[in-house]
């Protein structure tokens, strides 16, 4: 499998790079790439997608942080959204082709662009998302997931055109254009057909399945691998898994957005994990080793450590490599045990004497 390029390398940009110089460095490069002006280098339109796929990652805070810090594997080790055609990009983007395109992003330069995609013709299919719940040890060392899916999907009986037996007939609104013109003081506006919703056709009669929806509800179980390392509010992506494409077009994709459960044990920060670590006053005053739980799939694993004599409370101790394993397979985080000195709320006289002897004791030193 090819490794995925550097997001910042693509753009030319530096790791500092703000969000105008950001824009600047993108538009710069999808003018370059942009296959209407390569109609002879087939390497163009994937090099274009590139461009689209490293900026959409990037120009999002979130997951700039996330790439930043884990690279590819923080966005769920497929990289950026993808695109499945310079449509899909124009579409993500319409803002930054709207003056850099003549206005549609899809109609190149001189004339000589893009058509308008067919309305007719494939279509990708919706993304999907969802989310799943996890426990920190599900979350630090990966699991299997069984997720039950429900959502609309493209009706077979009608291949998605909701006519049946899939027999259309021209649209009597736009004269089959799927645009239609109207009068606007001394200007004439083009707008999509509102009765064929741009295909230019519309159903001879309804499809029974669908009832002339081109969609129906289905039901379906996703089987999810889930890595070790991932955190709350990561995304993993698994392409092609969405919503069926209609007319032979490619599915969507299917993100599942992560939450970890919180634990009684462990607090997590980043790959880090706190813990509260109750010791009583003879054992901080004197030194003791003593057990804590330790982050293992077994979720009764114990570990012992050592208490330095004359440890205060709120001191630290840190277990190197306690903590979450890393998404890029460096280590673990570290197990930080926060001391708490326990106080008796119950005490017997022979130990509020032997409190008292000690007290005085220690106002004699």
């Amino acid at each position: 499998m090819m490794s995925k390029p550097d997001y910042y390398e693509v753009l030319e940009v530096h790791r500092e790079v703000t969000t105008v110089e950001l824009k600047q460095a993108y538009r710069k490069k999808a003018l370059e790439h942009h296959p209407d002006r390569n109609p002879d280098n087939p390497e163009a339109e994937e090099r274009f997608k590139v461009c689209a796929e490293a900026y959409a990652v990037l120009s999002d805070p979130q997951k700039r942080q996330m790439y930043d810090q884990f690279g590819h594997a923080g966005l769920g080790g497929a990289g950026g959204p993808g695109f499945g055609d310079i449509g899909d990009v124009f579409s993500q983007f319409q803002d930054i082709f709207g003056d850099l395109f003549g206005g549609g992003g899809g109609f190149g330069f001189g004339g000589f662009g893009r058509q308008r995609r067919d309305p007719n013709g494939p279509a990708r299919g919706a993304d999907i998302r969802t989310d799943v719940s996890l426990s920190l040890r599900e979350a630090a060392f990966g699991a299997e997931r069984e997720i039950d899916l429900s959502h609309p999907s493209p009706c077979e009986a009608c291949s998605g055109t909701g006519a049946k037996n899939g027999e259309l007939e021209g649209c009597a609104t736009c004269g089959g254009r799927g645009q239609v013109a109207r009068a606007q003081g001394a200007f004439v506006m083009t707008t999509t057909c509102p009765t064929c919703q741009g295909r230019g056709s519309r159903a001879k009669e309804a499809c029974e399945e669908c009832e002339g929806g081109g969609q129906v509800d289905v039901e379906r179980v996703v089987k999810l691998t889930i890595p070790g390392g991932v955190d709350t509010g990561q995304s993993l992506r698994l392409s092609g898994r969405g919503q069926e494409g209609v007319r032979g077009g490619p599915a969507g994709d299917l993100y599942v957005t992560v939450h970890v459960e919180p634990d009684e044990d462990f607090q997590r920060e980043g790959f880090d994990l706190v813990h509260r670590l109750d010791v009583t006053f003879p054992q901080a005053a004197l030194g003791a080793k003593v057990e804590v739980p330790a982050l293992e799939e077994d979720e009764d694993a114990m570990q012992t450590i050592k208490v330095p004599s004359g440890t205060q409370p709120g001191e630290t101790l840190i277990v190197r490599g306690g903590g979450v394993p890393r998404l890029n397979g460096r280590g673990r985080g570290d197990l930080v045990c926060v001391v708490a000195v326990e106080v008796p709320k119950r005490l017997s006289r022979e130990q509020k004497r032997l409190l008292k002897d000690l007290g005085r004791t220690l106002d004699e030193s």
